[in-house]
C-alpha cells in the first residue's frame, strides 16, 4: 500500500461503526465489566484491550493504529506531549547505575531532562558528537543502556548516520531511540534504518494546525511496546480522545501537507543563500550542506524547518528584522499551517557552537502561505534590518 493510500485509511473501520468515515469519539474513564470475575482479571486487557480510559478508548486506539501503520512499527502509544513521549520512553528503559547516550544536538528540554530529571535518579547521560557515526562504538559502555538520536540537530540540523550507530549499538546490546519529528516517518523511515523506538512530537507535522498537544513512541516489537506501555502506565500519561481525533484528522493530509512544506522551504532557503546578510543558511537538503551526502542517502525528503545564520550579532538590528515581519509570526513551535521564525541560542541544543559569536541564528518554519509572500516580507524585514545597522 502506498503510504498516501495508507494515511487515508488507516485507524478507520466503516464498516464495524455504522458506515460512519471516521472513527467515532469515545470519552471515557470508568468501563463496565459484566462479572467480578473479569473484574478481578482487567490486568489481562492492559495490552490490547479496554480496562480504564486513562490506558486508552477505541479513538486512542485507533490513532495508534494509524501511527504504527505510518511508522512501519509493531505498536504504538500516544502520550500528552512531544516531551513526556520523549521522558516516558527513555525512564521505561533506563535504572539507576544504567549509562545512556543522547546526541549533542537534541531538542532543549530532552537535553535538560537528562541533566535534570534522570541525573537525580542516578542514571549517567554522556552527549556525543552528531558526526560520530560508528565511532560511537568507543562511547558504549558496561552498562550504557540506550543511545538516543535526534536527525537532524534541533536548531543546528547536523544529519546522523542512524544505520552506523544503530549497528554499533545493538553489537554492544543496547537499543536506540530516536525523535523523528523533524522529517516523520514519511521522509525518514527509522525502523529500516536500525531504530528500536520511534518518538514524534505529534504537536508538530502530525496535528498540523498548532492547535494541541501529542507525543507519539513506536515500537518495533511486542517486547518493546510491553516495556514502553508498562512505563507510560506507571506514570498515568494519556491523551484526550478528543486529542486523538484531531490528530487523526492531520494526519490524512500530512503527505500532501508534507510536499507543499518541502517545496517552498527550499525555495527560500536557497533565496537566502543569496542575500549578503546571510552567512550561512542550515538545511540538510541543500547541496552545500556538511549532512547533506547522509540525508540523500537516508532520508526521503525534508520538511519546512531550517535554519540561517545572519552575519550579524546586533541584536536591535535583528529585532527591526524580526518585529516587523507581517506573515513570519514568533512562536517557539513548527510544524503547522503558519509560518514562524525565532533566534534560538544553539548552546542550549550543543556544546560547540563556532559561528555562536559572530553571528546570529535565525530558525525558521516555512508555513503553507504563497513563498512570493514570504520572500517580500523577508526582503523588507532585511531593508529594516540593513538600516538598523
Amino acid at each position: 500500500m502506498k503510504e498516501d493510500t495508507l494515511l487515508v485509511h488507516a485507524g478507520r473501520d466503516p464498516e464495524r461503526n455504522h458506515g460512519i468515515v471516521n472513527p467515532p469519539l469515545y470519552r471515557a474513564s470508568t468501563i463496565l465489566y459484566p462479572t467480578l470475575a473479569e473484574f478481578a482479571n482487567r490486568a489481562a486487557r492492559k495490552y490490547t484491550g479496554f480496562s480504564y480510559g486513562i490506558h486508552g478508548t477505541p479513538t486512542t486506539f485507533a490513532l495508534a493504529e494509524a501511527l504504527a501503520g505510518l511508522s512501519g512499527g509493531h505498536r504504538a502509544l500516544v502520550t500528552s506531549s512531544g516531551l513526556s513521549a520523549i521522558s516516558l520512553a527513555l525512564t521505561a528503559f533506563l535504572r539507576q547505575g544504567d549509562h545512556v547516550l543522547v546526541a549533542d544536538t537534541v531538542y532543549g528540554p530532552t537535553r535538560a531532562f537528562c541533566r535534570q530529571v534522570l541525573s537525580r535518579f542516578g542514571v549517567e547521560t554522556t552527549f556525543y558528537d552528531p558526526t560520530i557515526g560508528g565511532r560511537i562504538a568507543g562511547l558504549i559502555r558496561a552498562n550504557t543502556r540506550v543511545v538516543y538520536v535526534e536527525s537532524p540537530g534541533s536548531q543546528t540540523f547536523e544529519v546522523q548516520d542512524v544505520p552506523a550507530i544503530a549497528q554499533a549499538t545493538h553489537a554492544r546490546g543496547a537499543l536506540v531511540m530516536m525523535d523523528n519529528t523533524w522529517a516523520t516517518p514519511l521522509y525518514f523511515r527509522a525502523f529500516d534504518h536500525g531504530v528500536d523506538v520511534e518518538i514524534q512530537a505529534g504537536t508538530k507535522y502530525i496535528a498540523g494546525h498548532s492547535d494541541l498537544l501529542l507525543g507519539v513512541i513506536v515500537a518495533k516489537d511486542e517486547p518493546t511496546f510491553r516495556t514502553l506501555k508498562d512505563g507510560t502506565a506507571a506514570f498515568g500519561d494519556c491523551v484526550a480522545p478528543d486529542v486523538c481525533a484531531l490528530a487523526l484528522r492531520g494526519l490524512r493530509t500530512l503527505h500532501i501537507r508534507l510536499r507543499h512544506h518541502e517545496r517552498s522551504a527550499l525555495t527560500i532557503a536557497r533565496w537566502l543563500q543569496r542575500r549578503p546578510e546571510v552567512q550561512r543558511v542550515i538545511h540538510p537538503a541543500l547541496p552545500e550542506d556538511p549532512g547533506h551526502a547522509l540525508w540523500r542517502r537516508d532520508f526521503r525528503g525534508a520538511c519546512g524547518l531550517f535554519g540561517v545564520i545572519l552575519k550579524t550579532a546586533s541584536l536591535p538590528a535583528v529585532a527591526a528584522l524580526v518585529d516587523g515581519l507581517r506573515w513570519f509570526k514568533i512562536g517557539a513551535s513548527w510544524g503547522g499551517f503558519e509560518s514562524l521564525v525565532t533566534n534560538p541560542d544553539p548552546r542550549d541544543n550543543r556544546s560547540a557552537t563556532p559561528w555562536a559569536e559572530t553571528g546570529t541564528l535565525l530558525r525558521l518554519n516555512i508555513g503553507l502561505e504563497a513563498v512570493e509572500d514570504l520572500t517580500a516580507d523577508l526582503e523588507e524585514g532585511f531593508a529594516r534590518l540593513n538600516a538598523a545597522l
